[in-house]
């Protein structure tokens, strides 16, 4: 008896003492590691802005709402501030920028937190020839090739450690070189069925699907019957076709066409790079090409785009030389341009109006609107910043003369800015509901051996001109558009998941800017300026940007697409 009221006395202690410390836990506000409090909050679904808070645990977003009852070690005061999820850069060229520094400075200052890329030519897979050329062809930036598969490299970059995540698609071009070299005919059966083996396993270690580059030798030779056949092997893994079509310009109708076609027979999802009119008599094709994509869905079939935000493209004088003399790659197309009869064959050619490849030197409408960019020879560095017309007075030589002397005498393409498009154009897409961006650029530092050539002003500046120029600026589009089309719209496209909205349970890629003050400041005389009015930066949790400067942190991850099986890489 005595036992039995203790027993019973003990019990009613107990449970006091735990009603007790229920009473306080119920009262105790929950602990986060990092809260954004009073901030506007744009959470990439389209909705309209709303003032909230957002809590992170970790890599996750934990919270995302108003009136945030926790606390945190890490408060940020997002007063006269916008949240949003960080922005995904639909074509980056950053493969070689994030090897020599993987900060990604002039893109993180943006807000980007994904990096994808693969336009046409990928960093994998790679044989011990394409290794080679590759190593051969470095200019300013000099790096080992620690990898052999996509998969590899993509994975390589992550444990070297970046600041933003990164991604690819496997390039068409990369899968032909490997099989056919540089030559201008179709793949046997076997060589189809090895290309198509390589695009098979470079999807199961992550690729987002296949991406070409078909205006450039030797995707130029590539029928679309090769494309379609990679194609549906792409689509057994839910992948999707991204591409820098056949024509930007004078067949551009067609090229349309192609993509349409290619997507149809191949049961895929695809977008169009970069999407323009290229040339003034060509700018008004620019509305049939919108009518074409907005009815497609008729055809059954997805097709979507993406651009950038500026009137001039870049690439190489390469694009202003017919196909056949570049067949073989770099050596043999110098070769052939030593040639007095070839060489007089391509000057003509130059100055023609082609039909049946894309010259962009004709249709930037003289060498004036050609500005020469990217030397690897050190002589000729001079002409960095310059038109081809003003090195071509300096070398007392024909501009198309002077073109081909300088691919002979650079030992590369030459980085080439082309003045091409439209602003009524550009206004007109940025409208477009399937619409999304990319830089089509690295992701460079204004500091190093960076400085040692000059780039397009859309590597530092792209997504800031969207948000300052085109949203604030001149109302072409609302925030809450351009947000959606830079952060949920890419994720959806690319099927990535957790990514892309402000929501519980998603990754915390995070950009907190200033509406008011974010601005491109890059320009083409002065392209290497960063962007300023991007505050605060956040990749899987990991501030990356405080108060706009870099923090040094690399908590960048290889995002994998659909068709992505474990332990391929």
């Amino acid at each position: 008896m005595i036992y039995q009221k203790y027993s019973e006395a003990y019990s009613s202690v107990w449970m006091l003492m735990f009603m007790a410390s229920l009473a306080i836990s119920c009262n105790q506000k929950p602990t986060y590691d990092i809260i954004v409090r009073n901030v506007q909050i744009v959470d990439g679904t389209g909705k309209a802005p709303f003032t909230g808070d957002i809590a992170i645990n970790s890599d996750t977003i934990a919270f995302v709402g108003e009136n945030l009852e926790g606390r945190s070690n890490h408060t940020i005061d997002g007063t006269g501030l916008t949240a949003s999820p960080g922005f995904i850069n639909m074509l980056s060229w950053a493969t070689v920028s994030l090897l020599a520094d993987g900060r990604a400075m002039s893109d993180v200052k943006q807000g980007v937190t994904l990096e994808v890329m693969g336009e046409g030519v990928s960093m994998g897979p790679l044989n011990q020839s394409m290794k080679t050329q590759m190593s051969s062809n470095q200019g300013d930036i000099a790096f080992d090739i620690n990898w052999t598969t996509l998969g590899e490299y993509l994975q390589f970059l992550e444990d070297k450690g970046v600041t933003p995540n990164v991604a690819s698609f496997v390039g068409a071009t990369t899968l032909r070189i490997h099989e056919l070299g540089y030559e201008n005919r179709p793949p046997t059966i076997e060589e189809m069925q090895r290309m198509k083996a390589m695009a098979a396993q470079a999807m199961e270690e992550g690729a987002m699907g296949l991406g070409s580059s078909l205006i450039y030798a030797p995707a130029f030779y590539a029928e679309t019957s090769e494309l379609i056949d990679l194609c549906k092997t792409v689509a057994e893994y839910d992948g999707m076709y991204i591409t820098h079509m056949r024509s930007e310009g004078n067949r551009l109708l067609e090229a349309v066409n192609e993509v349409l076609i290619i997507a149809r027979e191949a049961g895929i999802d695809s977008e169009i790079y970069h999407l323009k009119a290229a040339g003034k008599n060509n700018w008004p094709k620019m509305d049939a090409v919108i009518a074409t994509l907005q009815d497609v869905g008729i055809m059954g079939v997805k097709v979507g785009a993406n651009m950038y935000n500026y009137v001039a493209g870049a690439t190489g004088l390469n694009a202003s030389m017919p196909p056949w003399v570049q067949e073989g790659g770099y050596d043999e197309w110098a070769r052939r341009l030593q040639d007095p009869a070839i060489r007089k064959k391509v000057i003509e050619e130059m100055k023609t109006d082609a039909q049946e490849w894309e010259n962009l030197y004709y249709a930037a409408g003289g060498a004036e609107n050609l500005l020469l960019v990217g030397f690897q020879n050190e002589a000729l560095k001079k002409y960095t910043g310059k038109s081809l017309l003003a090195a071509a007075e300096e070398m007392g030589m024909t501009p198309e003369e002077a073109a081909i002397e300088l691919v002979i005498n650079d030992g590369s393409r030459v980085g080439t800015v082309y003045f091409l498009m439209s602003e009524e154009n550009i206004k007109k897409q940025l409208q477009l509901p399937f619409m999304s961006f990319g830089s089509d650029a690295g992701a460079p530092a204004a500091e190093g051996d960076f400085l040692k050539s000059s780039t397009h002003p859309r590597a530092y500046g792209n997504f800031a001109r969207l948000l300052g120029k085109y949203v604030r600026d001149e109302g072409v589009i609302t925030l809450e558009d351009a947000i959606y089309k830079l952060t949920k719209l890419s994720a959806d496209k690319l099927k990535i998941k957790r990514r892309g909205e402000l929501k519980e349970g998603y990754f915390a890629d995070l950009a907190i800017f200033d509406t008011a003050n974010i601005q491109d400041h890059a320009t083409f005389e002065e392209p290497h300026q960063y962007a300023t009015g991007m505050i605060h930066v956040f990749v899987n949790g990991q501030q990356v940007l405080e108060d706009g400067e870099h923090t040094g942190a690399m908590p960048g991850r290889f995002v994998k697409g659909p068709g992505y099986r474990a332990g391929k890489n």
